[in-house]
């Protein structure tokens, strides 16, 4: 099968249509027609070879929505026709101990979306290795919100999951953009006392409207300073650096940090900011299958949904540099 795509032939530059042709189907893998697909920064970052780790051409895209347009000879649960989402994780050996016991997302041999050679979502189809990664989406979310979810959604899902976020919890959202307007809305449906924290009030009324109950301008030391254990879970979404020692201090004694967006340079604490009280940092990353399952039912229940701006697929470039500057609010989102 061939496949039309936008796709970049180098760092940074613009994408242009990219034709390729799709090997035979092999049993575990499914073929999906793909209908939207949101942006994330990975994306960006894919183009831009921000990682040092690009291989081109690049077809990005990760959070893809389509329909199953074809089926491998092992394949069950999908059919031709079966509305799927599918994230930054397309496949794993589903043999090791970490896939046997539901952890595929940390497997050696897990596919990346837009990793490697694998082609994304900025096109008119995309291939999934194996398709227990091919989601099929519940009534309750519509088309042009669900490719949101399954990259930042399920990223700031999981850590309620797997870090025992209970709702008696007063958690910190550091961020209201793409993966922290999720977050919010995420844990305050899971029942938490939630505080944003974004780098001035602009943002208040957006914050308090997703269900932040407090807001921290982080501009402004003291206020940061006055929330000092005050949190059981901060989980940070931005790509910036920040006064690591300062969130430490603003948890609560066995509070965790967990990052889940990535800064440009190391993070460095101090060993007492972990010591005393006992604190931890921890990492936050796509879900598995389980776990991504569980945030699509939960945001169906709940309601939760991105705020999203449309771009048609023709406009790719436009839509991935809104991105790249930051601009989209909350998610740029392509409709085929």
């Amino acid at each position: 099968m061939q496949v039309q795509s936008y796709a970049a032939q180098s760092a940074k530059a613009s994408l242009r249509p990219y034709k390729f042709d799709l090997p035979p189907l092999g049993p575990d893998e499914v073929d999906v027609n793909v209908t939207h697909c949101g942006i994330c920064h990975t994306d960006v970052a894919c183009v831009d070879n921000e990682w040092g780790m690009s291989v081109y051409p690049v077809v990005p895209g990760h959070e893809i929505v389509g329909t199953v347009s074809a089926v491998g000879s092992n394949v069950k649960r999908l059919a031709v026709g079966t509305r799927v989402g599918v994230g930054a994780l397309c496949g794993s050996c589903m043999e090791c101990e970490w896939c046997e016991g539901g952890k595929q997302q940390v497997c050696a041999q897990v596919v990346g979306t837009v990793m490697g050679e694998h082609k994304g979502g900025f096109a008119t189809a995309v291939r999934v290795n194996n398709w227990r990664f091919a989601y099929p989406l519940p009534d309750g979310i519509a088309s042009e919100h669900a490719g949101p979810l399954m990259c930042a959604g399920t990223t700031v899902f999981t850590p309620l999951l797997r870090y025992g976020v209970k709702p008696t919890d007063r958690v910190a959202v550091v961020g209201v953009g793409g993966l922290g307007h999720l977050a919010i809305q995420f844990l305050a449906k899971w029942g938490c006392e939630v505080t944003a924290i974004s780098s001035s009030h602009s943002k208040d009324e957006q914050a308090r409207g997703f269900g932040a109950s407090h807001v921290i301008a982080s501009s402004n030391p003291e206020e940061l300073a006055a929330a000092a254990r005050s949190f059981d879970f901060i989980l940070s979404t931005v790509s910036a650096d920040l006064p690591w020692d300062a969130y430490m201090a603003a948890l609560r004694p066995g509070g965790k940090l967990c990052i889940c967006g990535i800064p440009d340079k190391a993070i460095a604490v101090s060993p007492w900011s972990v010591i005393a009280g006992e604190k931890s940092i921890v990492g936050g990353q796509p879900g598995s299958i389980d776990e991504t399952t569980a945030m699509l039912n939960f945001a169906a229940l709940h309601g939760v949904k991105p705020l999203i701006e449309t771009f048609p697929m023709s406009e790719a470039n436009a839509a991935l540099d809104h991105t790249r500057q930051g601009k989209a609010r909350f998610r740029a989102v392509l409709v085929a």
